[in-house]
């Protein structure tokens, strides 16, 4: 379970390192993007594949047949950070300037919608327990739904926090916003199966929540 969770966090760590360094440069010399960006996009649906095949409820009742109970959680963690250090290690750079705020104050704002981001981040995996989310810490069933601190701005604030994090760069370049359309359009496609599933644990509950807390994952938008 620890070895595990070293693994998620560091898979995370890696991500941060290449998108605030690695993927800095525009320009890498390459004569063309599309072979590249070709091998970006099926290195991400190869994780985003593996999400979708946990999902369901044969294939999640195929593994817990095969893995103790206490180690379900564990086993899908170290699977999708392996594959997600898969996407990060083999991406492809493309290069390429979409933009860049030179002005002074423009930075600061986008630096401000960055770390809000992570803040967002940072609060909601509190209050999930991130011990329970890396898979070390194995939690029972919760007594009701848990929707305290940013869950109550949005349904799924991780995903919003993320959003703003990717999209929020000053210095734009090809390979940001490939990794942050990508990555922000597989979450905005996965959340009506999530929220099938919390349905299905939660039942009214959830529906009640729903009801209060209207946006899925941008105030005012979705």
């Amino acid at each position: 379970m620890w070895t595990g969770g070293a693994l998620f966090v560091g898979s995370l760590t890696a991500t941060v390192y290449v998108y605030a360094i690695g993927w800095s440069a525009t320009r890498f010399g390459r004569p063309t993007v599309w072979p590249a960006l070709a091998a970006n996009i099926a290195w991400f649906l190869a994780f985003a594949l593996h999400h979708s095949l946990f999902a369901r409820e044969r294939v999640k009742r195929w593994v817990a047949r095969h893995v103790p109970d206490r180690l379900l959680r564990s086993v899908y963690v170290w699977i999708a950070s392996l594959l997600w250090f898969a996407v990060v290690a083999a991406w492809q750079p493309l290069g390429g300037l979409v933009f860049e705020q030179s002005a002074a104050a423009a930075r600061t704002a986008h630096a401000a919608v960055q770390i809000a981001g992570l803040l967002l981040i940072a609060a909601s995996v509190a209050t999930i327990d991130a011990l329970e989310l890396a898979g070390i810490r194995v939690g029972s069933q919760p007594a009701g739904l848990q929707a305290r601190g940013p869950y109550r701005l949005v349904r799924h604030p991780l995903y919003l926090g993320w959003m703003l994090a990717v999209f929020g760069a000053a210095t734009m370049t090809f390979d940001r916003l490939v990794f942050a359309g990508l990555t922000t359009t597989y979450l905005i496609v996965a959340i009506p199966w999530e929220e099938r599933s919390l349905e299905r644990t939660f039942g009214d509950e959830y529906e009640r929540y729903k009801r209060r807390v209207r946006w899925k994952m941008i105030p005012f938008v979705y």
